[in-house]
């Protein structure tokens, strides 16, 4: 079936760069794109007319930690200092003996609530981005059965999605102080590596080629050198990219450090997985930034040297006080920046903006991190960072993943006048903005809804899941604090 996309606004592809293309047609047969221009001669068996609206490659979401997140909602505007930051030190290491109540990378066969856990978490997961216009999305490292979740939910709903389980050589805990352990098991991690492997033996190429396999191990702190060079050896074997969390953590710089006498790049250089499909989660905290203070610093040398990636994630880091230092330093040095969501919102246009904003202010220079360079990294730099180049594009030979955005802002006046489209997607956007999901030529999402899909229900039923994760938080975390303790209200609760 061949289909062509009329609208004023339509964001082309040269070959080299994205260009705008003004009042003119995508036209897409089968899973990929046939002709993107100002007029298509041939024979068309549906017109789409999107009138005023953008058209789009659909957004590649390099970051995603699956689930509602419920969580995370804890540490807004809250934390303990001794974690310097670190998010998920907070909400994911339990009191020893103990689990993450509520959470499916934490609950086990058997367990009364896991398969409907890891139902409600796996399609909130991928609803939230396809309702976003996130067309391909990265599953950064949780369990097997989470990724096979996922896998059932891009399979029903027609998504993108890079999955692998995730590996390591060990979890923390916590004390009674929240003082943290680590529980080492170098073996665990080599099983988790062959149980990433078999899986992606296992689903690479399912559902006409949207599922494809990524190796992750998880942080580079947590992986032994052996692991980490093991990795290397299967991602080379099985053709798939890698992503791990590194430069992330002030704690995880110092314990390699001190283990390794590097930085934690510096590792990854000397087991030779530098590459443009490594994935670097975050690489906000590499060694000259000013919370480190280390000397001698060459990271992001090395990274540019190599044209490595990072999701970076604007939004989860701002809330915990960080960002990217910065961001046109790292361009200029050759470093790939693609854009993630990390937790929650899993709203790209948010996150483009944030990037922007925040590439402004921590450069001083309101000229860095234009709307251009932003939108080029939530769809040309994810589709770098997974060696792909039918994807983040809208050209001939490219698949067809599309988004049409509405800039009507749901009959509000957010957006005001147009002049450049990107400009005024960055500024005023938000995902909800997206009307229409196409993914390898199927249309998943059309006027806002999704087939087969109550979103009120969803609401309704992460709301509940939220109450309950919330409610029993004092039986794991270390220091045995209630939901409230945590996360104080944010005006006293009458």
């Amino acid at each position: 079936m061949r289909t062509m996309i009329k609208a004023q606004w339509i964001v082309a592809n040269d070959g080299k760069q994205h260009v705008l293309l003004r009042d003119g047609v995508v036209v897409y047969e089968g899973q990929k794109i046939i002709y993107v221009g100002r007029a298509f001669e041939g024979d068309v068996d549906r017109t789409i007319d999107a009138g005023h609206k953008l058209v789009c490659p659909g957004f590649i979401d390099t970051h995603v930690h699956s689930g509602h997140r419920a969580s995370h909602r804890l540490i807004t505007d809250s934390g303990r200092p001794l974690y310097f930051g670190q998010p998920f030190l907070e909400i994911s290491v339990p009191k020893e003996g103990k689990t993450v109540s509520g959470d499916p990378r934490y609950l086990k066969p058997g367990d009364a609530e896991l398969n409907a856990s890891l139902e409600l978490n796996s399609l909130f997961t991928v609803a939230e981005l396809l309702r976003n216009g996130v067309t391909t999305f990265v599953e950064f490292g949780s369990q097997v059965s989470v990724q096979m979740a996922l896998r059932e939910q891009v399979k029903r709903f027609g998504t993108r999605a890079y999955l692998g389980p995730g590996y390591d050589c060990g979890r923390w805990v916590g004390d009674e102080k929240g003082r943290l352990k680590r529980i080492r098991d170098d073996k665990g991690g080599l099983q988790g590596l062959k149980t990433a492997v078999e899986f992606i033996e296992k689903h690479e190429g399912e559902f006409d080629d949207r599922i494809r396999g990524i190796l992750v191990p998880r942080e580079v702190e947590t992986s032994s050198v052996e692991l980490l060079k093991q990795t290397l050896h299967y991602a080379d074997k099985l053709k798939v990219p890698m992503a791990t969390h590194a430069a992330y953590s002030v704690l995880e710089f110092h314990d390699v450090v001190r283990e390794h006498l590097m930085t934690p790049i510096e590792l990854l250089n000397e087991v030779g997985m530098l590459r443009q499909t490594l994935n670097i989660g975050h690489g906000n905290l590499i060694a000259d930034n000013a919370n480190l203070n280390y000397s001698g610093a060459r990271d992001l040398e090395l990274m540019g040297h190599h044209h490595c990636s990072i999701s970076h994630c604007p939004i989860n880091i701002a809330r915990r006080a960080r960002s990217l230092d910065n961001w046109k330093r790292y361009r200029d040095a050759g470093v790939n920046i693609s854009i993630g969501s990390d937790t929650y919102p899993r709203d790209m246009m948010m996150n483009m903006r944030t990037a922007s904003l925040m590439g402004k202010i921590m450069g001083h220079d309101y000229y860095k991190a234009p709307a251009g360079q932003v939108f080029e990294a939530a769809t040309l730099g994810g589709a770098r960072s997974l060696g792909r180049e039918d994807l983040g594009r809208l050209a001939p030979g490219a698949l067809a993943d599309i988004i049409i955005v509405d800039f009507s802002g749901k009959n509000s006046l957010r957006y005001g006048p147009i002049m450049d489209p990107i400009k005024s997607l960055v500024d005023c956007g938000v995902g909800d903005d997206v009307e229409t999901v196409i993914v390898n030529g199927e249309i998943c999402m059309e006027n806002g809804k999704i087939p087969g899909l109550d979103l009120a229900k969803l609401r309704d039923d992460t709301q509940k899941a939220g109450d309950h994760i919330w409610s029993s938080v004092q039986e794991w975390d270390p220091c045995g604090r209630t939901a409230e303790e945590v996360s104080p209200w944010s005006f006293p609760l009458m």
